[in-house]
């Protein structure tokens, strides 16, 4: 298809710098299938790898045939593969219920559009950050929420500025009001801003990571259609805007040209899909652009997973071009022979009737 020139993501694998790989895109293009396998090669060059599911659907417990929850679990399978499952929207209420300190923070944050899911993002990071794993990979929801996610640095920054501003203006008052009820220093202005400076620096520190390509890329996956290509240039646009580093994309679902497509249909998806790619080469020439095929099933357990990684680090071939001229065409013959003999079957049938 075309003469564009092959990439895969042996880029990615061979940065042993990378601590932070996200892989995003359009829903429904394969986005899990594709960071569930990227974990899975990253398992065979590095220490330790988890894997966190940011999607509110979590298809990563779908795609390894294994049920995660929000605390890390071992992969049946592996040693040193871990996944885990979080909703940045919900996780919040969840960091110690709605009584003292925390259910204080999260009613004030509340207050705040965007701050509950920047701070239930930065418990996530502090607990992720502990943990010590060499590469951590998101598998993010849709396009939309991803870049919703790389703004909670500065959705934390705007929030903890407008809880500063409260207390110089109300702090006096705050803490008459936490001794009159006999709440106890715990509740003060002072404990609840130590905690928000507390995640700010987290996530401080992260952001800082983020915006180093030496520790951060961000994989985008897409399918050759025009609003999937739309989205990626949109969310390509944006990262360059966070300053997170991109450099490869993957294209999935491709139909190749393998056994002499003889459906209209197939053709038709073909020619348009081709226009696409073409699109996508000329758009993103200093990429690694790695294509891969539509197949007949879906890609679901680790074995499946495991099998289709190689079209990941070597560039898939169509049949058409692994084997001889002289074969195919023999066989396209044969295939012609079949179905003139097939027609001619019937055409006796139809006189005999």
């Amino acid at each position: 298809m075309g003469d564009q020139a092959e990439g895969t993501v042996q880029n990615v694998l061979e940065q042993e710098t990378l601590k932070w790989i996200f892989v995003g895109g359009k829903g429904g293009v394969g986005k899990t299938t594709c960071s569930s396998i990227l974990s899975i090669l990253l398992a065979t060059v590095r220490s330790s790898v988890l894997i966190i599911s940011t999607d509110p659907a979590h298809n990563l417990s779908d795609a390894f045939q294994q049920r995660f929850t929000k605390t890390p679990t071992l992969v049946n399978g592996f040693s040193n593969l871990y996944a885990m499952e979080v909703d940045p929207t919900v996780e919040h209420e969840d960091m110690g219920g709605s009584d003292g300190m925390d259910g204080l923070v999260s009613e004030l944050a509340g207050a705040i559009p965007g701050i509950d899911e920047a701070m239930s993002f930065a418990e996530m990071l502090k607990l992720v950050q502990t943990m010590d794993y060499s590469v951590i990979v998101f598998d993010t929801a849709p396009t939309g929420h991803t870049l919703r996610l790389l703004q909670f640095p500065s959705v934390l920054e705007k929030g903890l500025a407008k809880m500063m501003s409260l207390k110089n203006k109300f702090g006096g008052l705050f803490n008459q009001m936490t001794r009159m009820f006999g709440m106890g220093e715990d509740f003060g202005d002072d404990a609840i801003l130590g905690r928000l400076e507390g995640m700010k620096d987290v996530i401080e520190q992260v952001n800082k990571q983020f915006k180093d390509p030496d520790m951060t890329t961000f994989v985008c996956v897409c399918i050759p259609e025009f609003l999937s290509l739309y989205e990626t240039e949109r969310l390509v646009q944006e990262l360059t805007k966070f300053e997170i580093d991109t450099h490869n994309i993957i294209i999935n679902q491709v139909i190749f040209d393998d056994e002499d497509v003889e459906s209209k249909l197939l053709k038709a998806r073909m020619k348009m899909q081709q226009k696409y790619l073409d699109q996508f080469y000329m758009l993103y020439d200093d990429f690694n652009i790695t294509k891969l095929p539509l197949l007949p099933e879906e890609v679901t357990g680790v074995e499946a997973l495991k099998a289709f990684s190689r079209h990941f680090t070597s560039p898939y071939q169509p049949l058409s071009s692994r084997v001889d001229q002289v074969e195919r065409l023999e066989r396209k013959v044969s295939a012609l022979q079949r179905q003139l003999h097939d027609a001619e079957e019937e055409l006796e049938g139809h006189k005999r009737g």
